[in-house]
This record gives C-alpha cells, sequence and structure tokens, in this order.
C-alpha cells in the first residue's frame, strides 16, 4: 500500500506561471476591493463588472502553463498516493498531470447557475450576463466567494485526517475554513511548509520542516528527498 501525501496549495503555487497572487498589500485585487469582485453583495450591485473580472482572470488563465512545482507534484504520484485540496481556482494542477485534485474555492473554468447549485457547465469562453443554464437562470463563476459557504471543505477534513505525509506549498495558512485543515494530521505525521516568506516555525507543530523557498525551486528539491528516502 503506497503512503499517502496530502499536498495543501496556495496563490504561491501558481506565482510563477504568471498567475498573480489574490490580493496584494492594500487588500485590492486587479484595482479593485475584493468584495467588489468576490462576494454576493458585489455580484447583485454589478454583475456586469464582476464578470468582466473572472473574464480577464479566465484570459489569462488559458495563457499560463504550469510550473516546475506543478510538475514535480505529478512524479510523486509514481511513488505514494497524492492528493492535492488547493485554494487556487487555476487549472494548473490538473494540466500538469495531477490526478486527484479536490478545489476548495471552486474553478475559473467551470460556471454555475445562479439558482441551482448543482448545474455546473465548463466553460472557457467569457461569460456574461444573459448567458442562461438549461433553465433559464443566469449563469455565474463557480467561485466560493466571500461570506459563502465552502461545500468541500468537509471532503478536504477526510483526506487530510488520512495523511501520511503533509505538505504546504505558497500559503500564508491565514484564510479560514483552508487553514483549519493542518489541525487535521495527527501530532505524528511529518509536515513540510514551502513558502519563501514563511509565516511559521519549525516549532509551531511537531514534526515540521520549514523550507524558505518558491514553488518553483522547493517543491522539485522536496519531491526528490522524499522519492530516495521511501
Amino acid at each position: 500500500m503506497k503512503k499517502r501525501i496530502v499536498v495543501l496549495t496556495g496563490a504561491g503555487m501558481s506565482a510563477e506561471s504568471g498567475l498573480k497572487t489574490f490580493r496584494d498589500a492594500n487588500g485590492l485585487w486587479e484595482g479593485h476591493d475584493v468584495m467588489q469582485v468576490a462576494s454576493p453583495q458585489g455580484f447583485s450591485r454589478d454583475p456586469a463588472l464582476v464578470l468582466e473580472f473572472y473574464n480577464q482572470r479566465r484570459r489569462q488563465l488559458l495563457q499560463v502553463n504550469p510550473n516546475a512545482g506543478h510538475r514535480a507534484l505529478v512524479d510523486l504520484e509514481t511513488h505514494f498516493q497524492v492528493d492535492i485540496i488547493t485554494q487556487n481556482i487555476d487549472n494548473l494542477h490538473e494540466k500538469a498531470g495531477s490526478s486527484r485534485v479536490l478545489h476548495l474555492h471552486g474553478e475559473l473554468l467551470k460556471v454555475k447557475s445562479t439558482v441551482d447549485e448543482n448545474v455546473i457547465l465548463d466553460w472557457t469562453e467569457d461569460l456574461k450576463l444573459g448567458d442562461l443554464d438549461p433553465h433559464g437562470n443566469q449563469l455565474r463563476p463557480h467561485v466560493v466567494w466571500f461570506g459563502e459557504m465552502v461545500p468541500m471543505l468537509q471532503p478536504a477534513m477526510q483526506i487530510t485526517r488520512q495523511a501520511d505525509v503533509l505538505l504546504i506549498i505558497g500559503t500564508s495558512m491565514q484564510v479560514y475554513p483552508a487553514a483549519s485543515l493542518v489541525h487535521y494530521v495527527s501530532s505524528q505525521t511529518p509536515i513540510y511548509f514551502i513558502d519563501p516568506r514563511p509565516n511559521v516555525r519549525a516549532s509551531d507543530f511537531e514534526n515540521l520542516t520549514v523550507l524558505s523557498e518558491n514553488a518553483a525551486s522547493g517543491v522539485p528539491r522536496l519531491v526528490e528527498t522524499l522519492i530516495s528516502g521511501k
């Protein structure tokens, strides 16, 4: 039976592929207050603005490729059972070839009905007002906005509980509920934290190793170590 490695990834995982991180230091995202473009209230106030904001993100995503960090996690699958739980809404893990990816915050290349959340469609074009689901309801980005439930949190907890090794890559682990997942592994589980500006210390958890590197260089190095130490 293969050892189970659970990987939690955040914006830093995709930054070196050319995708901008969620928001800059002053709380703006591409010049917008995040509540304007990432909340149900913002969508109610100005749906056209919100749709165009995600159209821009989608266009950008279609022009970038996975980096060495994404590809290294695919290599890890040849030796371990690897489950990736990502806060990212891009598809770069899947594009690299990872086979088990759970998206906590939704997927940019999907849309859903504003009325029936079970109606989810693949979508690579711009999404506009007047684009409707099969029942005539407006479509919206398949993204978890501020103030909304995180439907995939429960499955993510179940997966994390079964980790033999936990990798945390490119995330501050400050955004809840995703940040709570680290508390679901046993105290004996080795944890590796990869981030160029880590906000954790080795003493914060038992069996914690902190690597102050970006994903494109740190992940391949760690994967090589994990594979050689099997």
